[in-house]
C-alpha cells in the first residue's frame, strides 16, 4: 500500500500563463466589430426618426438634435472601446490547452485543457464568410454554452485548430478507453 503524500508546491515554480505570447485576431475582424456597431447605430436612428414621425414631435419636442447627437456621441464611445478591446484580445495554442484573452477594464482569460473539450464547432456569420473568417467554440462536459470562443480566424486558420484539438480529444477518449476496457 502507497503512503499517501499532500505536500505543497512552491507558486513559483509555477507556469505563467501571462508570459505566453497570444496570438492577435485577423484586423479583418475589427471590420465585422465596426459593421455591426454602424448596424445597431443605423436602427437606433430609424427608431428615433420612426418615433419622431408617429409622435410628430408631440413627446419629443426638445429631442430633436439632442438624442440623435447622443447616438452619435455613444457610437464614438463604441467604436473607442472596440478599437481598444480588440488590440487586448488574443489566443494561444499550447501542448495541452488553448487560452483566449480580451476585455480592457476586466481582463478576463479562459484556459481549457483538451482533456476537457468534448466538442469543436466552427461558425461563420454573413459577413464574416464573406471576409473569409470563422469562430471556433470548444465546449466541455455540462455547459450548453462554448466554454471558449474565438472569433476573428482565417478559415484555414479555424479548421486547422478545429482538427488538433479533434485530434486531441481523440487521442484522449482512445486513451481512456486503452487504460479502462470494462468502462
Amino acid at each position: 500500500m502507497e503512503k499517501f503524500t499532500n505536500e505543497s508546491i512552491d507558486l513559483e515554480s509555477l507556469p505563467k500563463f501571462e508570459e505566453v505570447i497570444f496570438t492577435p485576431l485577423q484586423s479583418n475582424y475589427f471590420n465585422v466589430l465596426v459593421f455591426n456597431l454602424v448596424l445597431v447605430l443605423a436602427v437606433s436612428l430609424l427608431f428615433y426618426i420612426g418615433l419622431e414621425w408617429f409622435a410628430y414631435l408631440s413627446m419629443f419636442k426638445n429631442s430633436v438634435v439632442f438624442v440623435p447627437i447622443i447616438l452619435i456621441l455613444l457610437f464614438s464611445i463604441a467604436f473607442i472601446l472596440l478599437k481598444l478591446g480588440f488590440k487586448k484580445r488574443g489566443f494561444a495554442i499550447r501542448n495541452h490547452d488553448i487560452i483566449y484573452r480580451s476585455g480592457i477594464i476586466s481582463e478576463n482569460t479562459i484556459i481549457v485543457p483538451y482533456n476537457r473539450v468534448q466538442h469543436v464547432a466552427i461558425h461563420r456569420g454573413f459577413i464574416s464568410r464573406k471576409l473569409n473568417l470563422a469562430t471556433i467554440q470548444l465546449y466541455t462536459a455540462g455547459e450548453n454554452s462554448a466554454d471558449i470562443k474565438i472569433p476573428g480566424l482565417l478559415d484555414e486558420e479555424a479548421i486547422k485548430i478545429k482538427e488538433l484539438v479533434s485530434s486531441k480529444i481523440n487521442l484522449q477518449q482512445q486513451f481512456s478507453t486503452d487504460n479502462h476496457p470494462n468502462e
